[in-house]
């Protein structure tokens, strides 16, 4: 379609740059044919539109009286015109009501409130957070003071009741004070039913938190979010100001840019309604509100679970550690946003800092010192029983041990490793040698041992049975024939000396 502003560009490049129309055609994308027709013509003119006859114009004398005085609907219309002989479709009927009756918006009061009268309170939704392993949807509670627009906000990882509750009280510990009455949007955390034209029946724990700080809980109507404005308005403030372009890193990091975003510039900033800083009028509506009451609520809530045969409880795919006497037992479980307790009666058996990863196990090592113990001894008394039934004097051994106060079940254990190393007849033996000499220490059996064990046998006999291995010897034949001569005298020879 050729609009004015087009057609003297079109003009421009034509008169003053001169360019043919395949170049004029490329440049603003128009078809040959259109730039030669405009290229014609000395001034724009848009084309007139021709106004067609249409099938309603015979009726709508008729619908405008319908429509306006009876208010019925264009189906109802539709059918009185079929009626009336009339063959056009509907959507032409209802493009000419839309024309004659337009549609009505409602109108909402601006709602004005008293210092200290209200707040209002509702979740916001920020996409998802990377925990632990898992990935957690990330909500964040928005608690504004209707006068002087003060805001509160809180990140957390669900909106259950031990979130709801945590997170309004830090928003009441934030102002230091509490509102006159709270409003709330009809959440199941609050709101058990609210049918419409009746007063809403409120969540017994949600009553007694209210009880608690001393405020009076509201809902607004059923599909009637204009009656929470100011809290829908500050869940739009939270996500266009804090949350655009904010690293979602963790739980921990958000709260702590959450807070500093509070003091630096929510609550600073001058007010598009009340064109002042809501940090200014919170220090006027301040006398007005009910003072905090200084012993936090129990936000916590309760349910009953069983422990594994390994000790543990399991919540939201994870594992908790109970004291491995309670193992397979039932127990009553305390919940709140940030720990969990564990309950057997009145008694507190165990206690740990809520995780929101999955599959992780948490177990206090306290929890399984009584285990090992109980293995401990029964390994230790086992192996007594292996040390005594060595010998009959193990048990003489064992009292001198205890007698002279030294470490008697570590002597057992040495020796009782011995008798793995050695035969048990030798350790038997040792042990009783042992005994006799008053050597009561595992390091003079262990010795005894190793002496005994290096010792030699005693040579036998020595058997020759073979011929060649028996002892020959070849000696001269003895010359007697000195025997024979006569002795003469100074032939012997001590008389030459």
């Amino acid at each position: 379609m050729m609009t004015g502003e087009l057609f003297i560009r079109l003009r421009q490049l034509y008169d003053h740059d001169h360019l043919s129309l395949c170049q004029i055609s490329r440049v603003l994308n128009l078809n040959i044919k259109t730039v030669a027709k405009w290229a014609k013509r000395e001034r724009w003119r848009s084309r007139p539109r021709v106004q067609r006859p249409s099938k309603l114009d015979a009726h709508k004398n008729l619908v405008v009286r319908l429509a306006t005085e009876q208010g019925l609907s264009a189906v109802q219309i539709l059918r009185r015109l079929r009626e009336q002989g009339y063959a056009g479709g509907y959507t032409i009927l209802k493009d000419y009501l839309s024309v004659v009756r337009p549609p009505r918006h409602p109108a909402f009061l601006t709602l004005a409130y008293a210092p200290g009268e209200c707040a209002q309170v509702d979740w916001g939704h920020a996409g998802k957070l990377h925990i632990g392993g898992a990935m957690r949807r990330l909500s964040f509670l928005v608690v504004v003071l209707c006068y002087s627009r003060q805001l509160y906000v809180e990140f957390t990882l669900g909106q259950a009741m031990e979130h709801f509750l945590g997170a309004l009280q830090r928003a009441l510990e934030y102002f230091n004070a509490v509102p006159r009455s709270v409003l709330i949007d009809n959440m199941k955390t609050a709101v058990l039913n609210h049918a419409a034209g009746l007063p809403p029946v409120f969540h017994p724990r949600f009553l007694e938190f209210a009880q608690h700080y001393g405020f009076q809980p509201k809902a607004c109507g059923v599909r009637q979010p204009q009656a929470k404005g100011r809290v829908e308005n500050g869940v739009g403030y939270v996500k266009k100001s804090l949350l655009n372009g904010l690293e979602l890193t963790g739980l921990t990091a958000l709260n702590a840019s959450a807070r500093e975003w509070l003091d630096t510039v929510a609550n600073v900033r001058i007010h598009s309604e009340t064109r002042e800083q809501p940090v200014v009028l919170f220090a006027k509506e301040r006398s007005a509100l009910l003072p905090l009451n200084p012993v936090p609520c129990d936000t916590s809530v309760s349910k009953p679970v069983r422990a594994t045969h390994q000790f543990r409880i399991v919540l939201d795919t994870n594992r908790y550690s109970v004291p491995s006497e309670y193992a397979s037992q039932r127990m009553t479980l305390r919940l709140s946003d940030q720990r969990l307790w564990l309950y057997i009666g009145q008694k507190l058996i165990a206690e740990h800092l809520r995780s929101y990863g999955q599959h992780q196990n948490y177990e206090n090592p306290e929890h399984v010192r009584e285990l090992l113990n109980h293995r401990r001894g029964a390994l230790e008394h086992k192996r007594l029983q292996r040390f005594l039934a060595l010998s009959s004097k193990a048990e003489t051994f064992y009292r001198q041990l205890e007698a002279r106060h030294l470490n008697a079940r570590q002597q057992v254990q040495q020796i009782v490793a011995l008798s793995e190393i050695y035969p048990l007849e030798a350790v038997a033996r040792a042990l009783e040698d042992a005994t006799d000499l008053g050597a009561f220490r595992a390091e003079y059996i262990a010795n005894i041992l190793a002496m005994r064990a290096r010792q030699l046998p005693e040579p036998g006999a020595l058997h020759v049975t073979r011929r060649q291995d028996l002892l020959e010897l070849d000696l001269p034949e003895p010359d007697l024939s000195i025997y024979e001569k006569p002795i003469k005298k100074g032939n012997l020879p001590h008389e030459n000396q």
